[in-house]
């Protein structure tokens, strides 16, 4: 690709941050250009998010139906999944299964509710409540 045709589409993060791209100059050598997006990235990163919102959005639905405890909601909102969640509290990966369940989930002693609120980046009232801050 050359210099002058390196995509420039704006995006949410366009505005943020830009990517380097490589392309050819004048004289056919490769340089680094930066670029603001492109659509086919943007629309696909749209989609990306779109998914995980829904995720989050079913995650929380969940927990108010009373079929599963906050760690789902929370897990979801900071894009874990099970087994890194597992990597960041030291908790067994079938431990985090049952602390899924809303009957196990109401029955953790505190020390593993500050262990799950310190890795969440919430308080313990938090998590209990599902309260969210800045959404």
């Amino acid at each position: 690709m050359k210099k002058e045709d390196v995509p420039q589409d704006l995006s949410s993060l366009g505005k943020v941050t830009k990517e380097v791209c490589y392309a050819t100059d004048e004289l056919g050598k490769y340089v680094t250009e930066l670029s603001r997006g492109w659509d086919i990235k943007i629309t696909a990163l749209d989609t990306a998010w779109s998914d995980v919102e829904l995720r989050i959005a079913d995650a929380h639905q969940k927990v108010l139906n009373k079929q599963a405890s906050p760690v789902l909601f929370f897990m979801e909102k900071g894009l874990m999944d099970i087994g890194i969640l597992a990597g960041y509290t030291g908790f067994w990966k079938w431990q985090i299964k049952r602390h899924l369940k809303p009957n196990v989930f109401a029955k953790l002693p505190l020390k593993k509710l500050q262990r799950y609120a310190e890795v969440f980046n919430v308080s313990v009232d938090d998590i209990k409540n599902m309260t969210v801050h800045g959404t």
